[in-house]
């Protein structure tokens, strides 16, 4: 996209991201001069030609489009070093946290994938769409994008106008709580007051399973009943739900066993150290809440 305006200073810039699916305006532009990301409605004046990219990067002009701004394909980022800004770091740990490609990140924000490769691998100030997309993308928000509310708990925000509690299922608990994540455990710590304490858990089995340190406050959880709680909270849409497992806990001996836990976990404790006790929670109890719009 090039601006020829009479008088002016002629700029032109790469189309790296698409708002509407047909392929019409606006678009955020990333201009040559400047190397910043922009949100462009071009005007008469503007000139938009295709770019095709060969295997070498380099980029062949063809002829001006004179059809509909869908005919424009979106350009390569920029060529080096990758020097992603904080957002485009987020995004793509966000990704690569729920497992999701860069195609398919992409194409549920409705944006282009060198955009969405130039926003995770060069500094970036996207547009509030494209944010919203991403964010949508990949169920987060806006604002953990950008970092906003790290050190604030969730559910701030305002409750729903129509809001509905419902009782979950069994099976919908299961699922819930099924694989891995961070959750809960509330115990009874050496000096008999009561703690709730986050650990990194796995669900092996129908076991939920956790490694913690020994003679640390979830180890006490080994040899008592206890409840372990896991819940998600969406500050967007003031929704979440909740699991809550109530079971004896007990400690992993076995050799062989320790060892399969040990290869099929899917994370180590954040909390880092030597964290080499298991402890299996066999949930005797499982009930969930969910809330919702009683709108949709």
């Amino acid at each position: 996209m090039e601006s020829p305006t009479t008088g002016a200073a002629r700029r032109d810039g790469e189309i790296v991201g698409l708002h509407h699916e047909d392929g019409t305006p606006p678009y955020d532009v990333c201009w040559s001069d400047t190397d910043e990301v922009t949100l462009v409605f071009p005007g008469p004046d503007a000139h938009i030609r295709h770019l095709e990219h060969g295997h070498s990067g380099a980029a062949r002009e063809s002829q001006p489009v004179t059809g509909t701004a869908g005919a424009v394909s979106p350009a390569a980022p920029p060529n080096g070093a990758a020097n992603a800004g904080d957002i485009g770091r987020r995004v793509a740990a966000e990704r690569r946290r729920q497992g999701v490609t860069r195609e398919e990140a992409a194409r549920r924000a409705r944006i282009s994938l060198n955009y969405l490769i130039y926003l995770e691998e060069q500094p970036a100030d996207p547009t509030l769409a494209t944010l919203i997309g991403l964010a949508g993308a990949l169920g987060t928000t806006v604002a953990a994008l950008r970092g906003g509310g790290i050190d604030l708990p969730p559910g701030q925000g305002n409750a729903l106008l129509h809001p509905q509690l419902q009782d979950l299922g069994p099976d919908e608990c299961r699922t819930l709580l099924s694989t891995h994540g961070v959750g809960r455990v509330a115990v009874s710590a050496s000096d008999g007051r009561p703690a709730v304490v986050p650990v990194n858990y796995e669900v092996i089995d129908d076991a939920i399973v956790f490694r913690t340190a020994s003679g640390s406050v979830p180890a006490a959880a080994a040899g008592t009943e206890v409840a372990f709680e896991v819940d998600h909270v969406d500050d967007a849409l003031s929704q979440g739900w909740s699991v809550l497992a109530v079971g004896l806990a007990s400690t992993v001996t076995d050799p062989d066993a320790v060892r399969r836990l040990a290869q099929d976990a899917h994370t180590g404790p954040w909390a880092g150290g030597e964290r080499e006790m298991w402890v299996s929670i066999r949930p005797t109890s499982l009930t969930g809440r969910r809330i919702t719009s009683a709108d949709q």
